[in-house]
């Protein structure tokens, strides 16, 4: 899909990514809902449906309906650098490499957040963004969506970090930074797949 840009502002509407009218539904559907419930209310509803298969047979399915979703950013300073970040991850008691990220508030542009979810986190100010693939983290239990995006020219600033996360700015060569992602240095698997599909443009663009 063409990228659609607002020249001199470096803006990109949201409408433009890639994975923004989501996916459409199969036709025909193989399982068959016969009831569903909410187990949990609230910022993460999860679901608890009967449903038929394929096979004639009737499970219970527990899983997150389309909801709440997150967005992922690489900012590349002018000078050609990554601004990576190691944030503290309490589920797994340890810190690891991750890009910019955050949710997307409810009605919230797309750009919006990844612009203030830049600015928080790292201190960051872009002029150009660039929409890469979205994506769906765990189909098999959610429908939440995933948006990555390339954040360029990237001056940094002062952060406003929330009480509660423990974030270091990293900022290094982008070889460095792909050197890391493919020796497996960075774990996160959004931040991975941010990574790799930025990399066509910044070699595009001669930056790696």
């Amino acid at each position: 899909m063409a990228e659609e840009r607002t020249e001199g502002t470096g803006a990109v509407s949201h409408r433009a990514h890639p994975n923004w009218a989501g996916l459409i539904p199969d036709a025909v559907q193989p399982w068959q809902t016969l009831s569903s419930r909410v187990l949990v209310e609230g910022f993460r509803v999860v679901l608890e449906d009967r449903a038929r298969t394929a096979t004639g047979a009737e499970v219970v399915y527990q899983y997150r309906p389309r909801g709440p979703r997150a967005m992922f950013v690489l900012p590349v300073t002018p000078a050609g650098e990554a601004v990576l970040i190691r944030q503290y991850r309490y589920p797994l008691r340890a810190t690891i490499w991750e890009v910019v990220a955050g949710g997307v508030e409810r009605g919230e542009d797309l750009l919006a957040a990844a612009a203030r979810e830049l600015a928080e986190e790292v201190g960051g100010v872009a002029t150009e963004w660039i929409p890469l693939p979205g994506f769906y983290p765990q189909p098999s239990i959610s429908g939440v969506v995933f948006y990555s995006l390339l954040a360029l020219n990237v001056t940094l600033g002062e952060t406003a970090q929330e009480e509660s996360e423990v974030i270091e700015r990293v900022t290094l060569p982008l070889a460095e930074a792909y050197r890391m992602l493919e020796a497996g240095e960075i774990q996160d698997g959004p931040s991975s797949l941010t990574l790799w599909h930025a990399r066509r443009h910044l070699v595009e663009r001669g930056l790696l």
